[in-house]
């Protein structure tokens, strides 16, 4: 999860935090009704950042699985050419070698 929506995320449940216990203080009910008003908002407060979390850790596994992925594609393609390449440049090196030997036999008769 990127530092913005986080951030977004937090500042959004502190405002809600603070909403809900400036609205349950305010109100005329009794003591007891207060405070089980303010645990029912803690306890919902604490089942929405749950969710919150739960979808963000979702998020950066999926991301981080299609990055993987991505990673050992690259990987693969990389070792694909560079297996091309070493295999060209055997051929060439074959190619001089044999030439080399032609002139150095005719050096030799």
């Amino acid at each position: 999860m990127s530092g913005r929506s986080s951030d977004s995320i937090l500042a959004l449940l502190a405002g809600a935090a603070i909403g809900v216990g400036i609205g349950i203080l305010f109100a005329p009910d009794k003591g007891s009704k207060t405070r089980e008003k303010i645990k029912n908002s803690l306890d919902d407060l604490k089942d929405e950042v749950k969710t919150k979390f739960n979808s963000a850790e979702e998020e950066a596994k999926e991301k981080f699985s299609q990055t993987k992925d991505e990673l050992k594609e690259t990987v693969e393609n990389l070792l694909s050419k560079s297996s091309y390449k070493a295999e060209e440049a055997i051929t060439f090196l074959e190619e001089k070698l044999a030439e080399l030997k032609k002139q150095n036999a005719k050096l030799q008769k």
